[in-house]
């Protein structure tokens, strides 16, 4: 038999194991979740944020309602967005990218934001990761140093090439990353050029320019506008037999020749996803550390490269955690 103390002492332990779903959100109240995003909700990552959030009690149709709206590649809305999110009364703002962000950051100081960008510090959109302060916090993806890793294993998987071209936002990418991405490429006997462009239709001629002054292969760095705007990065590169490293592990999967960083997904479900809950449950942005990313996977396509004329060497393919043939 069970003495009385022991029982409370168990009935105790079962209200902390007890799911925070069940003990935090208010009956009969709905949440309002706004996004503010280059990519549309229908995307894996943002499935995998909305079954997270599910997961936690936040479902969408009883006590969830979720106003998406995708800035993708009108960058020229991006502010007229937030406006509208601030004026539905979203509980919390997810933004991507630093123009999202910056826009519901103008839009609202009171609303929390949850943003996801490459450098949230060096950005300026919050004062410090450890202790963010004002209405923003997030995902910040170490894009600067993951541009430099890229380019190092870009060198590494054609060891022939002597130019090399970064493709940069013009929006995003600071001269002094390109400087130094220029200046750590002669260091490995590379001669490094960049183009940069502002908006979607700039990019299949600059690719073109890329061919034209004999690079031997690209570095897509990391950029909201290009990522919306990859499928035609990656049919233009392999039309013109250019060996490309994205972003993205995933976008490898998709017909890239080479991605390396984090999961997309992985980062949408693990980390933004607990940082929405917890602010719908009542923390405030403030005392929320910006996240950062702490695994990595570098994916190699074998089936692209060789359709493009590309061998890429055994080690690097012995290296990779993920191979497509």
């Amino acid at each position: 038999m069970i003495r009385r103390r022991e029982f409370i002492t168990l009935l105790g332990g079962a209200a902390t194991a007890w799911p925070l779903a069940a003990r935090a959100q208010e009956p009969g109240r709905t949440y309002r979740l706004g996004g503010l995003s280059p990519s549309p909700r229908e995307t894996p990552q943002n499935v995998a944020l909305f079954e997270e959030l599910r997961r936690s009690g936040f479902i969408e149709g009883q006590n969830l309602a979720i106003d998406w709206r995708v800035y993708g590649q009108r960058v020229e809305q991006v502010s007229e967005f937030a406006s509208e999110l601030v004026r539905a009364r979203a509980d919390v703002i997810m933004a991507g990218g630093d123009f999202g962000i910056r826009a519901a950051q103008q839009a609202t100081a009171t609303i929390p934001i949850v943003g996801f960008t490459d450098d949230m510090l060096g950005s300026r959109l919050v004062s410090s990761l450890a202790h963010p302060g004002g209405n923003t916090t997030g995902v910040s993806l170490l894009a600067t140093e993951l541009d430099g890793k890229r380019q190092e294993i870009l060198i590494e998987a054609a060891p022939g090439v002597r130019r090399m071209v970064a493709f940069a936002d013009i929006g995003t990418s600071s001269p002094q990353q390109l400087q130094a991405l220029k200046d750590a490429a002669r260091v490995r006997g590379v001669e490094l050029s960049t183009r940069q462009v502002a908006k979607a239709e700039e990019i299949a001629s600059a690719i073109d320019s890329a061919k034209a002054s004999n690079a031997g292969a690209v570095n897509i760095l990391a950029s909201p506008l290009l990522f919306a705007n990859r499928k035609i990065i990656i049919e233009r590169a392999a039309t013109l037999h250019l060996p490309a490293i994205y972003q993205w592990p995933e976008v490898a999967e998709e017909g890239g020749c080479i991605g390396y960083g984090p999961r997309l997904v992985k980062l949408y479900r693990d980390l933004l996803a607990r940082q929405v809950t917890k602010i719908l449950r009542g923390a405030k942005p403030a005392d929320l550390p910006v996240e950062q990313p702490t695994n990595f996977e570098l994916v190699v396509n074998l089936r692209t490269a060789k359709a493009i004329g590309h061998e890429v060497p055994a080690g690097l393919v012995l290296r990779a955690d993920k191979v497509i043939e």
